[in-house]
């Protein structure tokens, strides 16, 4: 079991959580953002700002909805409201979670979705393609199959189920555990009978399968940034889920290998490899990889058509 105390900077272990003085909403958000402020948290899942976050646990754990309005800020807490508040905050920072482990929510494209440390927490960039069906890559009416490659929770491949209602969702893992997660999900969205779950090392159990999307967050951080991560992301699956090998590429290089048998003629390979863009640039220097930009932030993310994947499979 890890010890998260051992990772604490001396500043929490003397933190005062007094908050006998707090009242209203807005008190207890100016005083929870202070705190992760003095403890120094990342917020690299999903949160924007030590406020943010402050804001979510707040409204969370009042069972408030995230867009209340303002106006409500003023508002007293009740004596058992405020225990629970500020038990919140003192787990965020004494745990170092990432907030949607402790509220078992994680958001996607607007959509919630269930989440646990079996899982990554949702933060793809690619939800801005599958908001937009691929385009201009691909014309809707012509997607029948998707596959979403390494789902854990099963977000990208939902979404996608929710982007194209007529298409089939294979949501594929090696992690059991994950899958679980990913069937609760399924389960929550309604899409059982759309969407399918299935046990497999990348495309080793696929096989026979193809598809006119197959989109992929895989493993991809390197040995070096993998020792540089913050106490938040340990709480993530790392050897399942983020660490792939000493450049970030293990997984990547297996897709690349054999994702051309299980393309449709004119399907897409869209694959997110983060800071590893550039190994694989390096590793790969004659094939022209379409490097998505994003509008709302983000990148490391490339798209390669089915004819450049069978070109990249024969050589």
């Amino acid at each position: 079991m890890r010890d998260d105390t051992a990772i604490l900077p001396q500043c929490v272990n003397n933190m005062d959580f007094d908050h006998s003085e707090l009242l209203t909403i807005k008190d207890y958000i100016r005083w929870g953002a202070s705190r992760f402020a003095d403890a120094e948290l990342s917020f690299s899942h999903g949160m924007a700002s030590p406020f943010d976050e402050a804001a979510y646990l707040v409204l969370h754990t009042l069972h408030l909805p995230v867009d209340t309005p303002d106006l409500y800020f003023d508002s007293r807490l009740t004596s058992s409201e405020r225990e629970a508040v500020a038990g919140i905050i003192r787990q965020r920072v004494e745990t170092r979670q990432p907030a949607a482990y402790i509220t078992n929510e994680g958001w996607f494209l607007g959509l919630p979705f269930y989440v646990d440390e079996r899982v990554l927490i949702p933060r793809s960039p690619i939800a801005e393609y599958i908001e937009k069906q691929f385009a201009p890559w691909l014309e809707p009416h012509e997607v029948h199959n998707i596959l979403d490659l390494c789902t854990g929770s099963g977000c990208i491949g939902i979404a996608c189920a929710y982007a194209f209602p007529h298409a089939q969702v294979d949501l594929s893992d090696i992690s059991a555990d994950a899958l679980d997660v990913a069937r609760i999900n399924i389960e929550r969205h309604n899409l059982v009978g759309q969407a399918e779950a299935i046990q497999s090392d990348l495309f080793d159990s696929l096989q026979g399968r193809k598809y006119d999307i197959i989109v992929s967050n895989p493993p991809y951080v390197d040995d070096r940034d993998m020792a540089a991560l913050t106490a938040e992301f340990l709480h993530e699956p790392a050897n399942l889920a983020l660490a792939s090998g000493h450049d970030g590429l293990d997984h990547t290089r297996r897709i690349l290998r054999d994702a051309a048998d299980h393309l449709s003629e004119n399907g897409i390979l869209v694959v997110e490899v983060g800071n590893s863009q550039y190994a694989l640039q390096e590793a790969y220097p004659d094939v022209l990889f379409h490097w998505l930009e994003f509008e709302r932030g983000g990148e490391g993310v490339f798209l390669l058509t089915a004819d450049q994947v069978r070109e990249l499979a024969e050589h």
